[in-house]
């Protein structure tokens, strides 16, 4: 054989006989995904922000523009572990969904709204370069799990501004939002179950609004529950929302509040209870709950 830069379509296939070796068929159609880590999105106050991306692909369609997930990742809006979900999230990507995953700034260095501005930042860097990526920009998801599924829900369902953005004229809309366990109100004492300091000043909520104690400032409160900002006229994507009847982190009961409260206002919304699934887990990435999710995305891109 002529050693040469071979095209795949020109490299001889091998055909010979071996004995005792097993012939496994393909298609060319089968789904992976690669990684590629720490992209950069965003400087804000010196301060430098990255996406994990996960490029779906097959052999016959390497480059194909596919649908965008823009994963938020929770981490009760402190410093992110943006790699702990990457290995779920990648079942995602093998659906055919360019994943991203946001790293947001953290309650320490920014209040609310600001993990909010940087995920729809992301979401217009990712429209920005859609091609380098290989994404359809026209077909953007949001997602998040517990505070990420709160900030994705802001970002989903907020107007597009020119506040604090880096893309100006590019939109950060978006055709739908996954709502995994998300830490959506504060409005409730038992909010958060098993957290003594709720919404004190030096819990996560209080933390994320300032540094406040929140027990003496219900507009605050409102401010940060998604409930409380959701109106008939409040523009808002089809929404699905996720959580699992045991959590003992953040109460199945909010996400029950902000799904009753959508429906009041005539929107677009399902709620999936998870039995017995506690604050995340395995649970939320069956391949039931993912074809779930997935045939919810498709409905939105169509």
């Amino acid at each position: 054989m002529e050693v040469k830069e071979w095209t795949y379509e020109e490299f001889p296939e091998f055909t010979g006989e071996v004995e005792g070796a097993q012939v496994i068929h393909t298609t060319g159609d089968e789904m992976g995904a690669i990684y590629i880590p720490n992209v950069e999105y965003a400087e804000i106050d010196g301060v430098k922000l990255h996406l994990q991306i996960l490029l779906p692909g097959t052999r016959n369609e390497p480059e194909k523009k596919c649908p965008c997930v823009v994963f938020v990742q929770g981490s009760a809006w402190m410093p992110q572990d943006v790699y702990a979900q990457l290995p779920r999230v990648a079942k995602l990507a093998e659906r055919g969904y360019v994943t991203a995953v946001v790293e947001y700034r953290h309650s320490g260095i920014a209040p609310f709204p600001a993990q909010i501005m940087d995920t729809k930042n992301a979401i217009r860097f990712l429209r920005v370069n859609a091609s380098t990526y290989h994404i359809n920009p026209d077909q953007i998801i949001v997602s998040g799990d517990s505070s990420g599924g709160h900030t994705a829900m802001f970002a989903g369902m907020m107007n597009d501004d020119t506040k604090d953005t880096l893309y100006p004229g590019v939109s950060s809309q978006v055709k739908g939002i996954v709502n995994y366990y998300g830490s959506t109100s504060v409005m409730a004492e038992d909010s958060n179950p098993t957290q003594l300091i709720h919404c004190q000043p030096d819990s996560p909520e209080g933390m994320v609004m300032g540094h406040v104690d929140l027990r003496s400032n219900i507009e605050l409160k409102k401010k940060l529950s998604v409930e409380c900002n959701i109106k008939e006229e409040t523009l808002i994507p089809p929404t699905i929302i996720l959580h699992g009847t045991k959590d003992r982190t953040v109460n199945c009961e909010g996400s029950v509040v902000l799904y009753r409260q959508m429906i009041k206002c005539g929107k677009d919304v399902k709620l999936y209870l998870i039995k017995g699934a506690d604050h995340g887990g395995p649970e939320f990435w069956s391949p039931e709950v993912v074809d779930i999710v997935d045939s919810f995305i498709q409905n939105c891109i169509r």
